[in-house]
């Protein structure tokens, strides 16, 4: 048996396939060229084994199997990563536009039923797309991103999607100047921690508030988090930055002068919430900077959660060392409502996006709702940012909302300019 190549397929195994992309992103890493990633997926192929039988499965897994390398040029190529999981390496590609021919070519290519003896079918599949340099420069991350790509488009009812992109004003040579200048950014001083406050809905009280990170880069000047934090996940320097945010707040948060025990929350990047030392590196931060006057509080994507069993264990133990969990941007993910049952976490963040139309969209309210009352049932308490009006606060205080954040209640700043806002802030009149 050959340990290299699938034996069903014949193409190149997953173990195979991973040493290939570290190869093609170091080449594309120092050429500077761009490599593409395409994961190909079949959907609903487990119900598709159980009623068509696994003979039928296994002619269905070959026949994407050759039409997938039908899309693939000379230097390109292709693997089974998963059971029903495929991968194209695209090397040297101009742009995205030139990825674009090779995924419509394949979706060409499926539209044309499998004709066997007595049997015809068509091989439904849903494509994650992830470009080196412009996604990630590390194959692990690359993966991950073309991955995460597939499940929003299932999620959204899509055919295909891409990663995003870090910023649509950066050109490939910005970003590499950037990822440059981040290298060392904490030691040269040049990252800060801003705070948005977070308060009751009931009285507006003073509850705590979420860390957030900012860089000022000593060329570009304040450079934004939906541009560096990405930078920082594909180079694999998100875990040197989160550990220093986490450190960081945990200290200044003990300087605030409050009347009672306050929050102070980090976001926790999903690469980092499956690491198995996680729970050293929070716990070492508590041993030095803890306070009983502080709660801490990681802030998880609910995509993180796509790998339950890790995810769900890491989570536990942090728990288990005082620290309280948040689902962040919840409603915009994927996952299953079944989680909800043993799922390691004290509070659901409603995502933004369902705040800021809360009074004009009545499905948008609908799911506010939903969610609160899902976190009733649970035993979690409920956070909504991104509240900027009255009229929304007033509505999600009526709902039921335990937490509210937003430009309203203040906007993000410095420690020292929260500890005056805490001096001066009273309950703002109703």
């Amino acid at each position: 048996m050959d340990p290299m190549h699938d034996a069903l397929t014949g193409l190149r195994n997953r173990s195979n396939f991973m040493s290939l992309l570290r190869r093609c992103v170091t080449v594309s890493n120092e050429q500077r060229a761009t490599t593409a990633l395409i994961v190909v997926d079949i959907d609903q192929f487990a119900q598709f084994n159980n009623v068509q039988g696994f003979e039928l499965g296994d002619r269905m897994l070959k026949h994407l199997s050759e039409l997938i390398q039908q899309v693939a040029r000379g230097h390109d190529y292709t693997a089974r990563i998963g059971d029903n999981r495929f991968a194209i390496i695209l090397n040297r590609v101009l742009n995205r536009g030139h990825v674009e021919l090779a995924v419509q070519k394949l979706f060409r290519l499926l539209e044309v039923p499998y004709q066997g003896e007595s049997t015809r079918f068509r091989v439904p599949v849903t494509l994650g797309i992830a470009l080196c340099p412009m996604h990630a420069t590390q194959s692990e991350m690359l993966l991950r991103r073309a991955e995460a790509a597939l499940a929003r488009a299932r999620v959204a009812g899509l055919r295909h999607d891409y990663a995003p992109q870090i910023s649509g004003d950066l050109d490939i040579s910005a970003m590499w100047d950037l990822e440059i200048q981040l290298t060392g950014a904490i030691e040269r001083g040049e990252m800060s921690l801003h705070y948005q406050p977070q308060v009751r809905p009931s009285d507006r009280r003073f509850m705590g508030a979420e860390a957030l990170m900012r860089w000022n880069s000593p060329s570009r000047g304040p450079v934004s988090p939906d541009v560096f934090i990405p930078i920082a996940e594909r180079t694999g320097q998100i875990r040197a930055l989160t550990t220093w945010a986490l450190n960081m707040a945990l200290r200044q948060a003990a300087e605030w002068e409050c009347d009672a025990p306050v929050t102070v929350s980090v976001n926790l990047p999903g690469t980092l919430a499956t690491q198995a030392d996680l729970p050293e590196l929070v716990e070492a931060a508590l041993k030095l900077w803890g306070s009983e006057r502080v709660q801490p509080v990681l802030e998880v994507t609910e995509s993180s959660l796509m790998d339950a069993e890790r995810a769900f264990a890491s989570l536990a133990q942090l728990r288990s060392l005082g620290v309280r969990i948040s689902i962040d941007d919840f409603g915009t993910g994927y996952s299953c409502l079944a989680y909800f049952k043993s799922i390691p976490a004290d509070e659901l963040k409603i995502d933004k996006s369902f705040v800021r139309e809360l009074l004009t969209d009545r499905a948008n309210a609908d799911i506010v709702r939903l969610i609160v009352d899902l976190s009733r049932r649970f035993g979690l308490s409920v956070a909504a940012e991104g509240v900027e009006d009255e009229a929304t606060f007033d509505a999600l205080r009526e709902i039921g909302c335990d937490i509210v954040q937003g430009y309203l209640v203040g906007r993000p700043m410095p420690s020292a300019q929260l500890r005056e806002w805490l001096a001066t802030q009273a309950p703002l009149s109703a």
